[in-house]
């Protein structure tokens, strides 16, 4: 795998074991005494100092951690601190990261490698964590995120549109969305849509076994060309007797959604629809209406999308 490769990484990559683990002082003045807040904390202090010292409570424990980190847009007036036994780094210290500092986007690399690696170890096998970013770093992000989470470990990543309109000062045109990178700590991660029930009455067509909804039974989107799945192009019979050839969007030859074996199972099933538009035959999957049908109300990268499930699907 490609890594990602930024000025003092050799020599911070495992600075987060060197930190020395510190206790938390609890000031009793600024504590909510019904049950000390229920287990939860704020805590005051430099995050790096911070997050070792939980570590030894919450190591591998923690579900969901979301976090905001300095955007590096230069106009921050960060500086970095963490305190490296190395000529270059120490260098840095005290020294405002502005725009014009060339070695910007090292510092900053530099200062999200041990927190990165930090909380990933303060993660559950099973967790998740939410990283906001923005355009100056939102790439360099992904590459260092990939090389201590793991490629096959990201998520996603999410459009925030925190704002409408405005920002007119920007060069080329405005800016109205951040970003935010989803990384799980393992496979064991389990991702939670909403499930609502399906509604009868959108289901529009009827006949002898029910109500039913259709679905085209030739391919759509990526891969939907014959040559793409050519064991999936074969013909199969209208009710005047002629033979259906899946079509492509782009009006080449296509590929059916399913293989010979299932598209026998429809039609053996009464299970395929046709329908002539412009003197073409197309085919459709019928989807009958059951009471156990449940909607999937899947939350994308920007807006909302659905699918349905038939949970008594007999394909």
């Amino acid at each position: 795998m490609p890594t990602l490769q930024f000025k003092g990484k050799n020599i911070i990559w495992n600075h987060h074991l060197s930190i020395p683990y510190h206790s938390l002082e609890e000031i009793s003045k600024l504590n909510f005494q019904a049950d000390k807040g229920d287990g939860n904390l704020i805590i005051e202090g430099d995050n790096l100092l911070a997050l070792k010292a939980l570590l030894p409570q919450y190591a591998g424990k923690i579900k969901c951690i979301c976090i905001d980190p300095p955007y590096n847009t230069g106009n921050e007036r960060w500086v970095y601190n963490d305190r490296v036994n190395s000529p270059l780094i120490k260098e840095w210290l005290g020294k405002e990261v502005g725009r014009d500092d060339l070695t910007r986007h090292d510092k900053w690399l530099c200062m999200m490698t041990p927190r990165i690696r930090l909380l990933r170890d303060l993660l559950d096998d099973d967790g998740v964590i939410f990283v906001n970013i923005e355009n100056n770093e939102q790439h360099r992000l992904r590459e260092l995120m990939d090389e201590i989470f793991g490629e096959d470990n990201f998520v996603g990543t999410l459009i925030w549109r925190k704002k409408e309109g405005g920002g007119q000062a920007d060069q080329y045109f405005v800016t109205e969305h951040e970003y935010i990178h989803v990384y799980q700590k393992s496979s064991l991660f389990t991702w939670l849509d909403e499930v609502v029930d399906v509604e009868e009455s959108s289901f529009k067509r009827e006949d002898k076994d029910g109500k039913f909804n259709i679905v085209k039974l030739a391919k759509w989107g990526n891969t939907a060309r014959r040559e793409d799945r050519p064991k999936m192009y074969f013909p199969i019979t209208a009710p005047d007797g002629k033979k259906v050839y899946p079509i492509a969007p782009d009006g080449s030859a296509g590929r059916w959604r399913v293989g010979k074996q299932t598209m026998s199972t429809l039609i053996d099933n009464d299970l395929v629809y046709f329908e002539k538009k412009d003197g073409r035959w197309i085919a459709y999957e019928k989807i009958y209406y059951t009471d156990e049908m449940i909607k999937v109300i899947k939350e994308p990268s920007s807006g909302i999308n659905s699918s349905i499930i038939n949970k008594k699907s007999p394909l």
